[in-house]
């Protein structure tokens, strides 16, 4: 019971976080920085980005750390919730 629990808060918590990166990345396109809806997400978000802009480069204009991390954090879940979902129930 708790392990279907656990599995339902990685999807959750999955999805929360996918949608923010989305949001971060659309919103940077059209609102100031300074508005105070674009900062919440950004204080969510950019921690987890910063260590990614590090390793991967620009590509021209664009930035790919948000693709990355939207790559690894469905990895980890994919990973969490087999892990999970092999213990004995």
């Amino acid at each position: 019971m708790i392990i279907v629990f656990l599995i339902n808060l990685i999807n959750i918590a999955t999805q929360l976080l996918v949608l923010l990166i989305i949001l971060s990345a659309v919103l940077s396109y059209f609102m100031s920085p300074f508005h105070p809806v674009r900062e919440t997400i950004d204080r969510i978000v950019e921690p987890m980005l910063m260590p990614i802009r590090r390793v991967v480069p620009l590509v021209g204009m664009f930035d790919l750390s948000p693709l990355v991390l939207y790559f690894l954090i469905r990895a980890l879940s994919w990973a969490l919730i087999n892990f999970l979902s092999a213990l004995p129930h």
